[in-house]
Order: C-alpha cells, then structure tokens, then sequence
C-alpha cells in the first residue's frame, strides 16, 4: 500500500482519464473512483454519496470497503449524521475516534464497527451541492490537515464528472421551447465568445447538423449487434478525439468529451435504447427517441452549465447513428465564411476549424461553455446571441462578427466595416505587419527597448515568435484553470509551464501566480458570496488562503524553470508582509524539491504593482522584490475606484490623471534607485497616446499581446528620448486631467 505522501498522484488526470475510459458504467467508474482513492490515502475504506434535492438525501452510491449490498440502501437526510452535516455545513469533517460523536451514524451490517477515523469533504461544483466524498480507517486519529486539502483537491477535480453521471439517472421531462423568429435585423448585441473579427457571408447550420432525426429517417434496417457495434466504435472516436484535444491543444483541453463517453456507459442510456429495440423499433429510431428523451431530461436543468450537456447528448446521439448507418451529412466547403448554428458541439467545433471558417455566431450555450473554449484556443472569433431570427438570414448574406465588442452586423455599411477593422487593426496581413519590425526594437535615436509578449495560452506563443517578442513578460497562468472542469495536477501544470519555455528557448519568461477572483471565477470551486469580489478573495490573497493549490503550482514552476531563463510573479502584492509570505511558500517548495532531489530552477521572484497600498511603501518593497511589474488595468482602477466595465462611471476611468501619472513615476524611480527590473503591461503598455510618457519616466521595458508588437516597434522608432522625457517632466507638473488629456493629444 502506498504512503500517503504519494497521494498527489490522484489529481493527475491522465489517472482519472483512464478511470472512466476503462469503466464499462458509470456505476463502475465511481466505484473505481473509491477503489483508487482508498489506495492512494492508504485507508480502508472510501464511499461517494450522491445528493438528490428533491428527496432532501444523500444516497450511497459507491463504496470500497464496505458491504456492496449497502450501494443504493444507505440513505441520509441532509444534516444527518457526520456525512450529512459535512454536507450541511458545506465544510470537511474530521474525526479521529467517530464512534465517540453523538452525531455519528452507524448503520448496522455495512462494516463501520471497527472503523475509527473519519474524514468527510462535499463534493461541490461552485454553489452546486453535488454529494460527499467519505474515507475512513481503522487506526485512530489517522487523517491529517493535509489530507483534508489533498480530498478537498480531489473533489473539485472530481466534481463535475460525478455530477454529469448523477444527472444521467435522475432528470424530470419538460418541453423544449421554440425560439420565435424575428425579421429585419440589422445590428444585434451579443456576448464575446472569442475575440477577433470577422467579415463574410453567412452559412446556417441548420438542425440537421445536430439533430439526429435526419440520420434516423435515412437508415437501412439495422439489428441490435449493429447497435453494439456502434457504441463501441463511437466510444473509441471520442477518446481518439479527446487524444488528439490534450495532444494539439493540451494547455485547454481538460477532460471535454468525458459526458460524451460517461453516456456510452450509462447503463440507463444503453437498456433504454435496447428496449426500443427488442420491442420492435428500428435500431437507429431506438436511439433518435432515447436520445431526445434525454434532451428533453436536460432542458429541465436551470443550470445553464449543465443545460449545455444537451449538446454532448445529441453528439453521441449523431455518432452512434453515423456508426451504425455509415451515413452523414455533409455541408460543402465552409472556407472563409461565417457560420450561424443554433447550437454547437465541441467535436463541431474542431471540425469547424479544420474546414477554415472564419468566425462562428452561437444562438445558445454560455460563454463559458466548451466551445467557447476551443473557438478561442483554435483562434476563431464567436459570439454568443439570443436572436433565433438569424436562422432565417437569406443566403450569401454579407455578416460582419465583432467578437471583442460582441456584436454582429448584418449587410454593414462600408464605414461601419472600415471603423471596426482599423479599430482592430485587423486588415493589414502578416507580411505587412512583419515590415514594421526592426532587428531591435529601439527609438528613434537609438535608445534599446526590450518588447516582451503577453502570453494567455500555448497556442499564443506562435504570434509572439512572429513577431520577435523578447521573451514573455507576462504568463497569465490561470487559464488553464479558468477553462478546465477541475484543479489540474502539478503534472499537468508543470508539462504546460514546460512547452511555454521551449517556445521561447533562451529567453526571459515570467510565469504570474494566480490570479483568480474578481470576474474570473473557477467553476468548480466554492468560493461562497462575495458582496464585491473585485475587493475580496482575489490573486495572492486566494494562492495564500489556499496553500495546497498555491504549493502545486509553485512546484510545477519550479520544475519546469530547470535549466531556464524564467521567473515567478505574484500579483496584486499589497504589502512587504504579503510579499514575504508568498516567498516563504516559494522557498518551502524549494526545499522540498531538493529533498525529494528533483531538478529545479532558482527563479527571481518578483510583485505586480496594481494596488495603491504599494505606493507609499514601494522604496521599502523595491529592497525585497527582484523585479516589479506594473499592471495598469487594476492600478488604474483602484486608483481611482472606477469600475471600467462600469458605464455609469466608465468616463471617468482615466489613465492621464494626475494621481496616475505620479504614481507610474515613483514606481520607476524605486525600482531604478534599488537597481530593480522594472517593466508595464496591461493597456497603456500598448498606448501609443502613453508610450513617450512611459519611456520619458524610465521604462525600458514593455509587455503586450502579441498582435501589437509590430505596431509597437513602429511607434518607437518615431519617438525621440529627450522630446520623450521633455514632456513627461511636463506632465507631471499638472494637477488636472483636463491639462494632461491635452498635452497627451487625447481630447
């Protein structure tokens, strides 16, 4: 039996991935779940129990360890015994001798006479209560603080997974409702799905494309092991798929078909499907009825997150008829156009890029939905709309996508298209842009620049090699986090880390913690109601409260900076206390690392300056960091307690005040008085209107998405250094906006 200190292994989802790859149900892929569990925590027993609201239970599900006969028997009431009152209380329970707590539970003939310790953690997908995971043990007072972390851990990873093979067995039946049409559209607002824009004509994918009634009703006559023979060829094309996912998109990919083939196993999916079929159904209308039967189950959910699982049920739907016909539908060449689709499924999505389309309009599924994901992995511009009439769009018609604004314009003017695209930059090809480039980025009388590139995901290190980027400066590292279903491991995170260093061999890269909280919100986390999260649990302070998340990816870091040019940031640093708290957390991982005798790295470690709180201490700070970062965004916006998504006060987001400008300034004299890096990113540090100011005050170094480095490198070399720091002297002596809006051209 393994130590326990080998239970990080757990959260590896290559691990969990051949869970329910090799499950033959989803009843045996929870219990594999506990199986795998119980021999990583070196416990006897572990057992999921799945909460059903409208019974108020939590019902046995799955168990290593104790009587098979109690799976589907044992029920509790929510607040009944320790499981129940864990789940209450949304909180772990530990108890070293459980017997001896009157609020512990025995059942009789399920095997907990001899168990002693107890450890009980919800399962939770952010506020969605979704079951408890129990491990329990024979040795008294056996669990430990890390072990709570570590199941809390494994629970969220978890969490969605367990929550698809529960809603698969207990769902309601309600009607689908029909989107009324609309005529004339002109101009429609919707949601950004994935940035970019797009111009072309419109192609509809109509219902054919997701609706498996098309192939049902063009289908020879079929047998049962026809049916059988599908489900096995689908469930091979979906980890096939999923294969390909991790392998060309592996920073994004997460576990994307796991409802896919958690339906294929779902032993009330496939019985109903044979029953059909043995009471005298066509094979292939078996599955059109089971298949919109279970649409109709879904469409019950108010959950919009899980609503979209109705998309992964038409998929499996349409591939077991594809497999079982040998019939499709294809749709012709969809290069250079603009697809319009009710509704749109990941393996859709894929396909859509590999056929060149040149932006996708969604009539359905959140902006967080996968794909969203993929389309803004994949780089293709979406927007999400509630507008049916779009079906009804005559053909050819000319569709102009804004995707960064989330507007879609139907037959637009010349100027409408020529404003978007200059606003975009979007209309210059790449070999134009290339001519912008010098050998070194410098000004106009030769003083050198160091441009470095935002990265978000992998798939953004191809553009900043492009266009020459210096290295990284700015690695967003929670992305892979943002999109995924569950924590992902520190084997996942370190192998992510790896591939963003040997994109940029011998360069400077800077890996950012973090930064979670405020509008970026995980999923699958309970973060519990925050009246304003952009003041609450937001980057270090969330990496400092939850220490086993934090260590992860400071390890993965680590390992993956061996032998590197790289260094590690902390954001939203609001004093040297914090400072050095989560450098204490660093070289903890250091040390820990060398005991275990793994290779690693020795990184700077440095702090984003985006808090007014460092204003006043930075000369005391520049002493303690190796480098500082200015991120504009939020130190503009805390500066000023403006809101920027806010309209109401959107005007009075003002980079040029005052306040701004003589903040930006003794932020560089510390850090060049301390002999400090320093460098900008956010907005201003693509500014054109900001850039003589910034380099009149100091800065040598700026990091920027990708697509404005071309432009960036034009820029300077117009700008002349002393001219540069002329003005800044300039505007730095002003006490009002409306002096500096005007030295700096904005009015």
């Amino acid at each position: 039996m393994l130590r326990r200190d080998h239970v990080k292994l757990i959260c590896d989802v290559s691990e969990l991935s051949g869970l329910f790859h090799d499950a033959p149900s989803m009843e045996s892929f929870l219990q594999k779940i506990t199986a795998m569990i119980t021999h990583h925590m070196a416990c006897e027993v572990c057992s999921i129990y799945l909460y059903y609201e409208h019974q108020n239970e939590l019902v046995l599900k799955a168990t290593t360890g104790l009587n098979p006969d109690s799976v589907g028997e044992v029920k509790l009431k929510v607040g009944e015994g320790l499981t129940g009152q864990a789940f209450q209380e949304k909180r772990p329970l530990r108890e070293g001798h459980a017997m001896a707590n009157p609020h512990f539970r025995l059942f009789p003939g399920i095997g907990e006479e001899h168990l002693e310790s107890f450890l009980a953690v919800p399962i939770l997908r952010g506020q969605v209560e979704i079951g408890v995971m129990v491990i329990q043990s024979q040795k008294r007072d056996y669990f430990s603080n890390e072990d709570i972390q570590i199941l809390r851990a494994i629970t969220s990873q978890l969490a969605t997974t367990i929550e698809t093979a529960r809603l698969l067995i207990t769902l309601n039946t309600q009607k689908q409702k029909k989107p009324q049409l609309v005529a004339d559209l002109k101009f429609i607002k919707g949601r950004s799905g994935s940035q970019g824009v797009a111009l072309a004509e419109a192609i509809i994918l109509d219902e054919l494309m997701t609706d498996v009634e098309h192939l049902a009703k063009l289908s020879k006559t079929l047998t049962e092991e026809d049916f059988h023979r599908a489900v096995e060829e689908t469930e091979e094309q979906l980890q096939q798929l999923q294969k390909h996912i991790e392998t060309e998109l592996y920073d994004v990919s997460g576990l994307i078909f796991t409802a896919q083939i958690l339906m294929l196993k779902d032993k009330g999916f496939l019985d109903a499907i044979e029953m059909a079929i043995r009471q005298g159904s066509n094979p292939s209308q078996a599955v059109a009825k089971v298949v919109r039967e279970y649409v109709r189950k879904f469409n019950t959910i108010q959950d919009s997150y899980l609503r979209d699982k109705i998309y992964d049920i038409k998929d499996v739907g349409r591939r077991l008829l594809e497999n079982m016909t040998g019939l499709s539908h294809h749709h012709g060449d969809l290069e250079s156009c603009i697809v319009v689709a009710r509704e749109l499924l990941p393996s859709d999505t894929v396909k859509l890029f590999s056929q060149k389309v040149k932006g996708i309009i969604l009539l359905s599924g959140g902006v967080t939905s996968h794909v969203s994901i993929l389309s803004r992995s994949l780089g293709i511009p979406l927007v999400v709309v509630d507008e049916p009439g779009l079906l009804s769009l005559p053909e050819k018609t000319k569709v102009l996508l804004d995707g960064v604004m989330g507007y879609v314009y139907i037959n637009p003017s010349q100027d409408t298209i020529q404003k978007v695209f200059e606003r975009e930059d979007l209309h210059k090809d790449l070999d134009q842009l290339k001519k912008n480039l010098q050998s070194k980025p410098r000004t106009k009388d030769g003083v050198p620049v160091r441009l470095m590139a935002n990265i978000n995901l992998l798939g953004d290190l191809k553009a900043a090699t492009e266009f020459k980027a210096d290295g990284i400066g700015l690695y967003r590292s929670e992305f892979p986090f943002l999109i995924r279903s569950s924590f992902p491991s520190e084997e996942e995170q370190y192998r992510i880390y790896c591939r963003l260093i040997e994109g940029m061999p011998g360069k400077e890269v800077t890996l950012r913690t973090l930064d979670l909280g405020g509008d970026k919100i995980l999923s699958y986390f309970d973060y519990g109601h925050e009246e304003n999260p952009f003041l609450g649990l937001r980057s270090i302070r969330f990496s400092l409260k939850y220490k086993d998340v934090f260590i992860t990816q400071i390890r993965a870091m680590l390992r993956a900076g061996y032998g590197a040019n790289m260094r590690i940031m902390f954001p939203m640093i609001s004093s040297i206390d914090e400072f050095q708290q989560a450098r204490g957390v660093l070289q903890e991982c250091i040390y820990d690392l060398e005991k275990e005798k793994q290779k690693i790295g020795y990184p700077k470690v440095g702090a984003m300056v985006e808090l007014p709180s460092t204003i006043e201490i930075i000369n005391e700070l520049a002493e303690e960091v190796d480098f500082f970062s200015i991120g504009t965004n939020d130190l503009v916006q805390y500066l000023l307690a403006v809101d920027r998504t806010n309209e109401k006060v959107a005007n009075l987001y003002l980079p040029q005040h005052p306040s701004v400008l003589r903040a930006l300034k003794k932020i560089v004299d510390a850090a060049l008085k301390y002999g400090k890096d320093v460098s900008i990113c956010g907005d201003l540090a693509a500014d054109p209107k900001f850039l003589p100011f910034l380099l009149g005050i100091g800065l040598r170094t700026f990091s920027l998405d990708a697509r404005y480095l071309s432009k960036m490198h034009k820029n300077l070399y117009g700008i002349v250094l002393s001219q540069a720091q002329q003005q800044a002297g300039e505007l730095l002596k002003q006490n009002k906006v409306e002096r500096t809006s005007l030295l700096m051209g904005l009015e």
